[in-house]
């Protein structure tokens, strides 16, 4: 039998599949929170250089702040105090106007620096100096997180579909707790960027087992519903993030506030099921029918499957294939689907080194860093309404490749509106950001149906490794301003146009039913291409 006519037959979309995504939102609140974490946990306040060595035991001890300001500390160009350099010694003619000396000679800081901690009472940037010629470190942090979702993705799409979805996300839920608690009272630097990497290891489980674990459940015409409504965890944690960021300013007690959801999760894992499907496409029958049988108990539907015995379950043919286990090769092993792999990785590289380019750069629009944060989150809430009218009236690879290409025209026109015009910068970013989030709610669900489910979790962590790893150039491109402050913004608009060009050469998903192995897309069957199965 298909398993998408038997989802159909026992409601594709029930009770069951409520449960299972009110389960796996307890974890996927914790994503966006982790992911964007840095927005606020690596934040520089207003800071300068500490002058109290300029002390000569005379006159500078009976100045004002300000005074010593004044005589301590060269303005920039614009008139604004430096951050990174002092005077070597106190140019008292300051005081009474006068900006000529002949021993104004400017140092970098000599005995670090005093911030500024009316908005932050401690991040990295304070906890370790991490400004100036040490801004880099600063950036590495998130760096080396995204580096750890990079690994971790193929490793636990692997996993995934070797030893299934249900086992792994345990895995998941505990590692991703013990090693963010761990980087919360980290006590050097070194041993927070290698908690923060596994961290981001663990996590990549959770976003993509969680995804392809809900998909597979829905039926066919509930699936653009389920990849939508599961997007909106991000959203939520999105929202969470920035009221918790507000009331929770020390770095070690954000993280630990940010991770909290994970306990309950653990807790609810025990009524989380594995996917039938996975298990059909690896024959384990019994357990296939076991799952598929309290999915129509809860959907009150036990009555169509009575008659049904497990090896009932496998399709035609299906008995007498081997136990082949799949690996990361077979995703390139054959035309169709190496055509396939390449084209997805490309686009899930444009999509997330624009999405993070734009998310993480809050601080560039001119706006309260958590007024930016709420605004971006708040827009995504009617644009993923909007995404589902397109995916259902136009499909996915229209969706996908307007989104992207919308999203590079929208950074285009930012490059030329001055950073005095905050207002007309903040509605272009805002817009760009939320089709740049259009373009990753797309894209999973996109990814999920294109995939065969034996190695569906194989490709995700591939094309999430490709993500990840343009996250982690995307954080570093943003020090090339130093060099041109128009250089990152060029980047991200070409990277989304070229990603939106690509996408248009995928084929269209809407209404198919998802291919369950490799045969499926290199030599589609005819009930591969069917619209909505009768009943």
């Amino acid at each position: 039998m298909k398993f998408d006519s038997i989802l159909s037959e026992i409601n594709g979309f029930g009770k069951f599949q409520i449960m299972l995504v009110l389960i796996q939102s307890l974890s996927r609140l914790t994503l966006p929170c982790h992911f964007l974490l840095n927005n606020f946990m690596a934040a520089v306040p207003s800071h300068h250089c500490n002058i109290t060595a300029l002390d000569d035991e005379g006159v500078f001890g009976n100045l004002t702040l300000e005074e010593k300001m004044a005589v301590g500390i060269p303005a920039d160009e614009n008139g604004d105090q430096e951050s990174c350099l002092m005077f070597s010694k106190p140019q008292y003619q300051h005081l009474s106007g006068l900006n000529i000396s002949e021993d104004t000679f400017t140092v970098p800081c000599q005995n670090g620096w005093v911030y500024d901690n009316s908005t932050f009472k401690s991040t990295l940037a304070t906890e370790w100096d991490l400004v100036c010629s040490r801004k880099g470190m600063n950036k590495a942090t998130g760096t080396s997180f995204f580096a750890g979702v990079m690994v971790g993705a193929p490793l636990f799409g692997f996993l995934g579909d070797r030893f299934g979805r249900r086992p792994l996300l345990l895995v998941s839920y505990l590692s991703s707790m013990t090693f963010a608690v761990l980087s919360a009272f980290s006590t050097s630097y070194i041993m927070f960027v290698i908690m923060r990497f596994f961290t981001g290891l663990s996590l990549a489980g959770i976003s993509i087992i969680s995804h392809v674990l809900n998909v597979e459940w829905f039926s066919i015409e509930h699936r653009t519903f389920s990849g939508v409504i599961i997007s909106l965890d991000w959203t939520l944690g999105n929202l969470i993030l920035v009221g918790i960021a507000y009331y929770v300013n020390e770095w070690r007690m954000l993280i630990l506030a940010v991770t909290s959801p994970l306990i309950l999760s653990i807790i609810a894992w025990r009524w989380l099921p594995e996917s039938a499907r996975w298990l059909l496409a690896n024959r384990k029958v019994d357990a296939a029918h076991h799952y598929i049988m309290k999915c129509a108990e809860m959907n009150n539907r036990t009555k169509c499957m009575a008659s049904v015995t497990p090896m009932a379950l496998l399709e035609p043919g299906q008995t007498e294939t081997t136990d082949k286990k799949y690996t990361f090769v077979d995703l390139f092993r054959t035309p169709n689907m190496r055509k396939l792999s390449i084209c997805l990785g490309i686009v899930w590289y444009g999509v997330a080194f624009t999405y993070y380019g734009i998310s993480l750069n809050i601080t560039g629009f001119g706006l309260n860093i958590y007024l930016t944060q709420l605004i971006f989150a708040s827009i995504e809430i009617p644009m993923k309404i909007g995404v589902y009218i397109f995916l259902e009236k136009l499909g996915r690879r229209p969706s996908e490749a307007g989104a992207l290409l919308v999203t590079g025209l929208c950074l285009f026109i930012n490059i030329f509106v001055s950073k005095d015009k905050w207002l007309i910068r903040t509605v272009v970013a805002v817009l760009g950001k939320a089709l740049s989030e259009a373009s990753f709610t797309v894209i999973y669900l996109f990814t999920t149906e294109l995939f065969p489910t034996v190695v569906r979790e194989n490709g995700l962590g591939y094309t999430s490794f490709l993500a990840r790893l343009a996250v982690s150039i995307s954080v570093l491109v943003m020090l090339l301003e130093d060099v041109w402050h128009l250089f990152p913004a060029v980047v991200y608009c070409t990277v989304a146009i070229g990603a939106g060009l690509v996408a248009s050469l995928l084929p269209e998903t809407l209404n198919v039913r998802l291919p369950e192995i490799i045969e499926d897309i290199e030599k589609p069957r005819a009930q591969s291409t069917e619209r909505k199965e009768v009943k």
